[in-house]
């Protein structure tokens, strides 16, 4: 007689983490992320032109919630719904950066990422003015993720939100018990380009070498 471990497969090798994250933003100018792996090897491709490390963040990661409505209709014979239907269905992501860095400060204060009016280098003097009309331009945000096989070979998982908004901001304190952070909570909507708000991938030699 089979017992249920017979029946049942269980694959302790495909319980995966993120052992590491990594947050890039991007202005709309920048092109769209479309081929993150090298096709042949599956190794993590370039960053592209125009998208900028949000450095450090706190070890909370990146937090993505779905949040999921749905419109039941119900019936006078029935006391389950009869019939039910996706109202919204929103996608976000939280992070919190810690470096006070020009990505980190432009994304939490609504400023470009890059050309007029955005922060200058490193060691060079900034200033900004906090506006009368709040500003909060779309952005690209790609997100990356690396956890290893038992070979040390990577597996990652790529996220990309093609037209992003920040839809909140947590406060930030100073003090000297912690790092000065700036937390932000971006939603994903659709770009009529992309065609989708969040195109995501798993790839990595890691991954393809599960195929063997």
């Amino acid at each position: 007689m089979p017992t249920f471990d017979d029946v049942t497969e269980f694959r302790n090798e495909l319980i995966r983490k993120q052992l590491s994250q990594a947050v890039f933003a991007a202005d709309m100018s920048a092109a769209a992320v479309d081929a993150p792996f090298d096709e042949l090897t599956g190794a993590l491709a370039a960053i592209p032109a125009g998208y900028v490390a949000i450095g450090y963040t706190s070890d909370d990661g990146v937090t993505y919630t779905a949040d999921l409505s749905m419109s039941d209709t119900t019936s006078s014979q029935s006391y389950e719904p009869t019939r039910s239907d996706v109202e919204s269905d929103i996608l976000s992501a939280a992070f919190v950066p810690q470096e006070t860095n020009a990505a980190a400060v432009a994304l939490y204060e609504g400023l470009p990422l890059s050309g007029t009016g955005a922060l200058p280098a490193l060691g060079e003097a900034w200033t900004w003015d906090r506006p009368a009309t709040p500003k909060n331009p779309h952005r690209r945000l790609l997100f990356i993720g690396v956890d290893f096989d038992e070979d040390g070979e990577e597996i990652y998982v790529v996220k990309f939100f093609p037209r992003a908004r920040l839809t909140s901001r947590d406060t930030e304190q100073w003090a000297r018990s912690t790092e000065t952070r700036r937390p932000v909570t971006f939603t994903a909507y659709r770009d009529s380009t992309v065609g989708t708000s969040c195109r995501s991938w798993v790839d990595g030699p890691g991954w393809r070498a599960m195929a063997a």
